[in-house]
């Protein structure tokens, strides 16, 4: 019996699927008398089949070896697509992730949304979503990968444009399309270009070409670096980092997903993708200086945030830019151990953030205040989601770093000070809101709070227990090592000073935040300097304005030179061709006699000046000839 909901577990993305067909009779209109919520319950019945099917699959692959399942799409002479599910402890495990969050996300919602006209199409959406991200979990084909991250981006932009009528929501969806497609583009080019050089079309193929592969170190560059460009949109990462932060305009249950879990779906493909580029130290490179840039900026300006939910958005493009620098290094089961660690803490803050919205009616965190008493379980969970994502003992942050200091890894000195920053300033942001949200005496609006109602608090609850069990999974799951750089003797003095400056730098963060002054009265401080940090860091270092003098300028500009060209030019040649054609045509109608004699006369003269030109030409080419023969 296990090996049938194994050797099915292709199925598993579907539920997802059909959960979301079942909720168009009421997304649709076309039932209205039983309201939308038992749309809700049967996108969460599917929700739990997908989990429990999951959980059996699971179980039972330890006892085998990774499967393949092999479903020939297209074959055309030597055209051969093929769609490829992969069948291991990792895919599985990630699957599970993805369907227990999503399971609490959409149990959290029907509280969260309660009073929302249109909660049976967000309920479809979120089946739509669940489809894509589980799809993404097991698929081993890179044709397959790619198709279900265009179907992730589609869900997204719907998602984040749930509330259309608002016109800064329908912004933030449409730049959260468009930057996510500027990736994509790049990446399917280079999904191409591999295929064409003999790379396959499955990611388990390409650790094996890698070790004969002979393409030149420019083309291979080339290929990297496109298909990095894909992961960097989905992942937030610098420069394609601004649409996570506008996406907080939508649901904050679909935040729960899109920060912990969505994002993620990137950094799994790209995680898959490493092989081809270790064949290129300028794409490894790429992605360590991206990650370590988007790192950096993103803890900087997480610190500027009154918004509540972008104060904590910006930190999932840092610990994304971490795994990113773990690819780059090679580092593979780090990268996969920071991805889960992160996941389930992030979602938990975002649970939290979304009870205070709910209770509150309020984002801003500078209107916040002595919510500790008035909301309990709310305040454990956002402790906890914030504990996970601080190296505190034993929290699971701590034991996935621990391992990547725990001399297995060749770590260079300079990844210890990027971990010590973010570590650092992360401690730092959130205890900053700790204090603004749950200290200090009750505002205004915060003096009548109630914890939220249960269907917000129970997967709540639930996933602070979780993350307190999390950090059993770092230290009992080995995933995969190989390709593991070797460590020298000389580093091993400096790994051991890992983890204590770690532990050192997040309790720092931690004592400075809660001795730190912070202003309630005003957001904006009234120091020059102070302020002008501030502004540098809350607008994101400006890049939306460096976009629009140099990107946004440069297609503004190519438009209207192209417009000008097609109005003035273009179609100046067809207006005048036509204007001929008009003129020529009033000429000729005044020849219209009707009289025969005229036409004859007419031919005549056509005729003659036809033979002319004829007998002109062959008069030449006879002259020609002659004097060639006297010559």
């Amino acid at each position: 019996m296990s090996n049938f909901f194994l050797f099915n577990s292709w199925f598993i993305p579907f539920y997802g699927l059909i959960g979301s067909i079942l909720t168009l009779p009421w997304s649709l209109g076309i039932v209205r008398r039983t309201g939308p919520r038992p749309a809700a319950y049967l996108n969460l019945l599917m929700t739990v089949l997908a989990l429990i099917h999951g959980a059996i699959a699971f179980s039972h692959i330890w006892q085998v070896q990774t499967q393949q399942l092999v479903y020939h799409w297209l074959t055309v002479a030597d055209l051969d697509l093929t769609l490829t599910i992969e069948l291991s402890p990792v895919s599985l495990g990630a699957l599970e992730v993805i369907t227990g969050i999503s399971l609490l996300a959409q149990f959290y919602a029907l509280g969260y949304m309660e009073k929302d006209w249109s909660l049976a199409r967000f309920f479809g959406l979120i089946g739509f979503f669940e489809a894509a991200l589980s799809g993404i979990a097991l698929s081993d084909s890179l044709l397959l990968s790619y198709g279900l991250l265009e179907m992730l981006t589609f869900s997204t932009y719907l998602l984040v444009g749930f509330w259309y009528a608002q016109p800064l929501v329908v912004t933030a969806a449409r730049d959260a399309f468009l930057t996510k497609r500027v990736g994509d583009i790049l990446l399917l080019m280079g999904l191409v270009a591999l295929s064409s050089y003999g790379a396959g079309l499955t990611f388990s193929q390409l650790e094996t070409w890698t070790e004969t592969s002979t393409l030149p170190p420019l083309t291979i560059t080339l290929i990297g670096l496109s298909l990095i460009a894909g992961p960097t949109g989905k992942c937030a990462q610098f420069p394609l980092n601004l649409w996570l932060d506008e996406a907080m305009e939508g649901p904050n249950p679909a935040g729960i997903m899109r920060n912990s879990i969505v994002v993620s779906a990137g950094a799994y493909v790209l995680i898959k993708l490493q092989p081809v580029f270790s064949l290129s130290p300028i794409a490894s490179s790429t992605l360590i200086v991206l990650g370590t840039v988007t790192a950096l900026g993103a803890s900087l300006m997480a610190l500027a945030q009154i918004d509540i939910k972008r104060a904590l958005s910006h930190s999932t493009s840092v610990f994304l830019g971490l795994v990113f620098i773990a690819v780059g290094l090679g580092h593979v089961d780090i990268a996969i151990l920071l991805l889960f660690s992160h996941a389930t803490a992030k979602a938990l803050l975002f649970m939290s953030i979304g009870a205070i919205i709910t209770s509150t009616s309020n984002q801003n965190i500078t209107e916040m205040g002595g919510l500790w008493s008035k909301m309990p379980a709310t305040t454990t969970a956002f402790v906890v989601g914030s504990a996970g994502l601080i190296t505190l003992i034993p929290m699971g942050l701590f034991w996935t770093l621990q391992r990547w200091f725990n001399g297995s890894w060749a770590v260079p000195s300079w990844l210890l000070a990027v971990l010590m920053f973010v570590n650092f300033f992360n401690a730092l942001n959130l205890t900053r809101v700790f204090r603004l949200v749950f200290l200090g005496t009750p505002q205004s609006k915060t003096r009548r709070t109630p914890e939220v109602a249960w269907p917000m608090a129970f997967p709540m609850v639930t996933l602070t227990l979780i993350n307190l069990i999390v950090p059993v999974i770092p230290i009992r799951w080995n995933l995969w090592l190989s390709n593991v750089p070797p460590l020298m003797e000389h580093d091993l003095e400096f790994v051991r000073w890992g983890i204590p400056l770690l532990v050192f730098s997040g309790f720092l963060g931690c004592i400075i935040g809660s001795k730190m002054e912070l202003r309630r009265a005003w957001a904006r401080s009234t120091q020059l300097s102070l302020r002008f940090l501030q502004d540098l860091f809350a607008y994101d270092f400006y890049l939306d304005r460096i976009y629009q003098v140099t990107v946004v300028w440069v297609v503004a500009t190519l438009s209207k030179i192209t417009s000008w060209l097609d109005r003035y030019v273009i179609d100046g040649l067809v207006n005048l061709v036509s204007l001929a054609a008009i003129l020529s045509g009033n000429t000729l109608k005044y020849n219209a006699t009707g009289q025969s004699q005229f036409y004859i006369l007419t031919i005549m003269i056509g005729v003659s000046l036809l033979l002319w030109s004829l007998v002109n030409g062959q008069w030449s080419t006879m002259t020609n000839y002659w004097s060639s023969l006297i010559n």
